[in-house]
């Protein structure tokens, strides 16, 4: 085959490729406009949007109407339990309707008004609350009222009164045993029913022979009044005057 040939061959087969390409060209441009002519355009009109818009504010408006409809669980606070006692408030029977909840100290200083034994820590720390049960002492914060039931319960107002003073009362007068008086009247509650527990045998943790009666010495009326705290600091005036009516009482 001569080159001639050749030469024209190729001429002849690139012109078949040019026409095929321009025939798929022309045909991908007439499918694109008959899709495009197809699609129709999005339409909007002014009363499809009227009427979406009153859809829409109208959903939450519908869920909060049915929202308040529904029944809620009722979070009231419940009303106290409260339960009736019968007890001796220095000699006196009292009767009191109390909530279940309330102190012994609480109920003598709010119920009945007997204000002379103090809320000092109300958490049995510092024994300003401290008054005679049954003739024993205790903090009358850390036990509840509707715990002592027919009790016999002593305060300091029920110990003396200004024109008869218990004998620990003037003691403590006459020694100078307090500064701010707050702690006092439980210091002095305090102080009765210790000599009591000396009387009775009762030991300390500094008593020596636990087989023998117990001595008074300042060593044991500071251990026995430890739960007793004075800020002020007048633990020796302390002292002194629960001796002098220990030793008036011997």
């Amino acid at each position: 085959m001569a080159i001639a040939d050749v030469i024209e061959g190729n001429k002849t087969a690139e012109a078949s490729a040019g026409h095929s390409s321009d025939r798929s060209s022309r045909r991908y441009n007439i499918e694109a406009r008959q899709t495009m002519q197809e699609t129709k355009p999005f339409e909007l009109s002014r009363r499809s949007l009227m009427v979406g818009t009153t859809v829409a504010t109208a959903a939450p408006t519908a869920s909060s109407s049915a929202a308040s409809q529904t029944p809620t669980r009722d979070h009231s606070p419940l009303a106290p339990v409260t339960s009736r006692i019968s007890f001796s408030v220095n000699g006196k029977l009292i009767v009191l309707d109390v909530d279940t909840r309330t102190s012994l100290l609480d109920a003598l200083r709010e119920n009945l008004h007997l204000t002379g034994s103090k809320k000092g820590c109300d958490h049995g720390q510092c024994g300003a609350c401290t008054v005679m049960v049954d003739g024993r002492r205790i903090y009358s914060c850390l036990t509840l009222a509707v715990m002592h039931d027919g009790d016999e319960v002593i305060t300091i107002e029920g110990l003396g009164q200004p024109e008869n003073l218990h004998p620990m009362q003037a003691a403590f007068v006459k020694h100078d045993s307090y500064q701010c008086g707050y702690c006092t009247p439980g210091q002095i509650c305090a102080s009765v029913a210790m000599l009591e527990e000396i009387k009775a045998g009762v030991p300390s943790h500094v008593t020596a022979d636990l087989l023998a009666a117990p001595r008074l010495t300042a060593e044991e009326i500071r251990e026995r009044m430890s739960g007793n705290i004075c800020r002020c600091g007048a633990y020796s005036n302390i002292v002194d005057a629960i001796t002098e009516v220990a030793e008036h009482q011997a």
